[in-house]
């Protein structure tokens, strides 16, 4: 199971040598033969998606695929006029009873393929059944802010996982990425703002707090 070139923006970064290091025991793991599931959590910002994207796309096609949690977001159906439209993103806004489930049968592959849901940023919304993964794809790494968490069910997510890792930034990289996106996708600077020191801040101390629990801590920026 050899590497494709790695070509993406931030590709390089995976040269660093703690990172390298995680990378060859993760082969080892995926090289025994058994379907293997790699978390990767950490703040938001913290530049979870970038990292896991960039991972499988060393790792190649053949290899590995990316499942985000985000696909288990509530759908603005749901959220719009309710109780969670200043909170989307928190815990309380997923559908954690369907992603433990989805990976409870990425953990056991038994069917020809999985279909997963993705995120649209753009549309911001889960999209079903866009994601394929079949039975003989070694690897499935699914990244989220809430893999370590307890209670409210989330404690099920961890108990399909091989391996988490922690991914961490420094914090004012993580707030700037977190600005630009609200802004990118129509947020005011002011709005922007607002939403990173309240709401993300809120979740990102809820995700801090499960860092310990982590398998391997892994800088990033």
């Amino acid at each position: 199971m050899e590497a494709s070139a790695a070509v993406g923006p931030g590709s390089q970064a995976l040269l660093a040598p703690q990172i390298q290091t995680a990378i060859a025991d993760l082969r080892d793991r995926v090289s025994a033969g058994n379907r293997t599931l790699l978390g990767i959590t950490g703040a938001p910002g913290s530049g979870k998606s970038t990292f896991a994207a960039r991972l499988a796309e060393l790792l190649g096609a053949d290899v590995a695929a990316v499942v985000p949690m985000d696909g288990f977001h509530l759908s603005n159906a749901v959220i719009d006029g309710g109780p969670f439209l200043d909170r989307k993103g928190a815990i309380e806004t997923f559908d954690v009873g369907g992603y433990a489930s989805l990976l409870q049968r990425l953990a056991q592959p038994v069917e020809p393929a999985v279909y997963a849901p993705a995120f649209s940023r753009s549309l911001d919304e889960p999209i079903a059944a866009s994601i394929t993964i079949p039975a003989d794809l070694p690897l499935v790494i699914t990244e989220g802010n809430y893999l370590l968490t307890d209670g409210q069910g989330w404690q099920r997510i961890r108990e399909y996982l091989d391996e988490v890792w922690y991914i961490e930034s420094p914090e004012t990289l993580r707030h700037r990425r977190l600005l630009e996106r609200h802004m990118l996708f129509g947020k005011d600077p002011s709005d922007a703002e607002k939403w990173t020191q309240g709401t993300d801040q809120f979740n990102a101390e809820l995700v801090h707090a499960t860092r310990h629990k982590a398998d391997r801590i892994i800088p990033w920026s």
